[in-house]
């Protein structure tokens, strides 16, 4: 199947140099965040598993083999705690309020929403899309606390996850936290359930007995959502069933940042012990697909499917959980 065919890819440096009229982003101010000590120590809450041998990557035929989700191999993972859920709003204003933090999105002064959310009034005030995916919106004043622009907020979606997170948002986050991203290994490993190679957390089914079971689109994509799964954007973060770990919403609802670099061939070569990916590169790892993704495009909901952008960007589909070691 076809790479980088996706609902997802929007990037600053996509928006930057493909409109001359996109808002020319400032260097965002890296900030010191201290680590809050207490919650340093605490892995209340935190999910841990012992680790093991496990069956990572997909030779799926509905997959997409130019990501790097195959081949199918053995990777092996020591014990560590992950989170059941992404980081939610209310956790992130608890952040935010504690330390005075500035995300990126609000230091570019810009984020990426969905043309579907975007209000009459902002939308008229919209000067740029991403070629490649015109479904993109450059919107000015969009950020974590105004999802959709400035004329929105998270009021009724302290339960959501938070997105116009970048990577290194998350970092700043987890920082604070006393906590970390989770290298893909692990959180392909969580994600799993338990299960082996099975195309979503509960199975191969999509819909098991009719039931939704995760936060995707339905309809036409990207015209039409029929939200029959009851959500258009996000969904709260204890949304669905979770998972045979007890895991919330690895599929859909939103991408997940994890510490890796992104490489489509790396992993070939690379150790399968507590594997962290390639020592550099230009965009880091994002796993699970979004409510944005949908069978006829974007089939990325897959436990195995992969998707990357760049540490700065952010979208309104865009969050992360934190992992810790387990010590």
């Amino acid at each position: 199947m076809e790479a980088n065919k996706s609902c997802c890819s929007a990037s600053r440096d996509s928006a930057t140099q493909a409109h001359s009229d996109a808002p020319t982003p400032v260097q965002a101010q890296t900030q010191a965040v201290e680590p809050n000590d207490r919650q340093v120590s605490d892995k209340s809450g935190m999910i841990y598993l012992e680790g093991g041998t496990f069956l990572m990557g997909t030779d799926d035929q509905e997959g997409f083999p130019a990501d790097g989700e195959g081949p199918v191999r053995e990777v092996t993972i020591k014990p560590f705690y992950i989170d059941p859920c992404t980081v939610s709003n209310a956790e992130f204003k608890q952040f935010v309020d504690q330390t005075g933090y500035r995300t990126e999105a609000e230091s570019f002064g810009w984020s990426f929403v969905f043309h579907l959310f975007v209000s009459e009034a902002t939308a008229q005030k919209v000067k740029s899309a991403v070629q490649q995916t015109p479904w993109w919106w450059v919107v000015e004043g969009a950020d974590w606390q105004h999802p959709e622009g400035p004329d929105s907020n998270v009021e009724d979606r302290w339960d959501h996850p938070v997105i116009h997170v970048s990577y290194q948002d998350a970092l700043a986050y987890c920082k604070w936290s006393g906590k970390r991203l989770p290298t893909e290994a692990e959180w392909e490993y969580a994600a799993r359930g338990g299960l082996v190679q099975k195309r979503y957390p509960w199975g191969d089914e999509l819909k098991p007995g009719g039931q939704h079971r995760c936060n995707i689109w339905q309809g036409k994509f990207p015209i039409k959502n029929n939200a029959s799964d009851g959500y258009a954007g996000t969904a709260p973060v204890r949304a669905f069933e979770p998972n045979g770990y007890g895991l919330y919403n690895v599929s859909g609802n939103v991408w997940e940042w994890c510490s890796d670099w992104f490489s489509p061939d790396y992993h070939v070569k690379a150790k399968r012990v507590n594997p962290a990916g390639p020592p550099s590169g230009q965009a880091r790892v994002m796993r699970g697909g979004s409510y944005l993704c949908h069978k006829s495009y974007c089939n990325r909901y897959r436990v195995a499917a992969r998707s990357k952008n760049t540490p700065d960007s952010s979208t309104g589909n865009i969050g992360f959980r934190c992992a810790s070691d387990a010590e």
